[in-house]
């Protein structure tokens, strides 16, 4: 299995990591992609990728956080990313509507800094999106030509959204959030989406997946996700483990 977006850098995993990378493995866990939301973010997250072989990390400034920061500098972090192999991914970027806790022009422009950075380095980019999907949308179909590697992070858009998306050839991320109660939709979604563009996550420390809710999330309730996608997509575990772990490493490139 591989958690594909965890925030390893937060609490309470920051002051616990040797006993979450235990768990992690104990449940059989190969690969923890650990994700950036500011570049004090990113600070903590190159030393965190020192700690264990099987902990990988991203570059890249939430929407939340442009108001403070947006990723303009390309040189710095073209020099980042240069130095740290272990740095597979541009974000999380993308368009948050919903709280609006930054610009919606400045959620933009950092938006397209990350996509450009992405092509140039020719990394994946994980994308945030929520209450933005026909601004996302069109963002990313004006790069089309451009053959952006797309990971849409804790994906809970529409069936249309996931279908136009196919169409720029992304990859989704299921989070605990289809092992909710009230997450039909988003289950008959992810039904749709083919197997070789799905991915699994814990978005942790946040969205513990049931039966955990009401806990801090960590990279080893991954399990329950993935259990329930592969009762979604009629799969023993085991195989939707192995697709999924499939699909990281093609779209890693490891």
């Amino acid at each position: 299995m591989i958690d594909s977006h965890c925030h390893l850098d937060h609490e309470p995993l920051l002051k616990n990591l040797s006993d979450v990378i235990k768990r992690s493995k104990e449940v059989g866990i190969s690969k923890l992609l650990t994700i950036c939301t500011t570049v004090e973010s990113f600070d903590r997250i190159k030393n965190i990728i020192k700690l264990d072989p099987m902990i990988y990390g991203t570059f890249g400034i939430h929407p939340h956080e442009t108001e403070e920061s947006i990723l303009i500098d390309k040189k710095y972090i073209f020099n980042q990313i240069n130095q740290n192999e272990r740095i597979i991914g541009i974000g999380e970027t993308g368009l948050d509507f919903f709280y609006n806790h930054s610009n919606k022009k400045r959620q933009i422009d950092s938006f397209k800094a990350h996509i450009e950075a992405s092509i140039e380095l020719n990394m994946p980019i994980i994308i945030h999106s929520r209450n933005a999907e026909d601004e996302t949308y069109d963002i990313l179909k004006s790069y089309k030509s451009e053959k952006l590697k797309i990971l849409m992070h804790c994906f809970t858009g529409s069936l249309n959204f996931a279908n136009q998306l196919l169409a720029l050839d992304a990859f989704f991320s299921a989070s605990g959030i289809i092992t909710f109660k009230n997450s039909l939709d988003l289950q008959e979604t992810f039904k749709n989406i083919p197997l070789d563009k799905l991915l699994v996550e814990t978005d942790s420390p946040f969205l513990a997946p049931i039966p955990m809710r009401g806990k801090k999330n960590e990279p080893s309730f991954i399990k329950y996700t993935l259990e329930k996608l592969s009762m979604l997509k009629e799969k023993t575990n085991q195989e939707m483990s192995d697709l999924t772990t499939k699909n990281f490493d093609k779209l890693f490139n490891l």
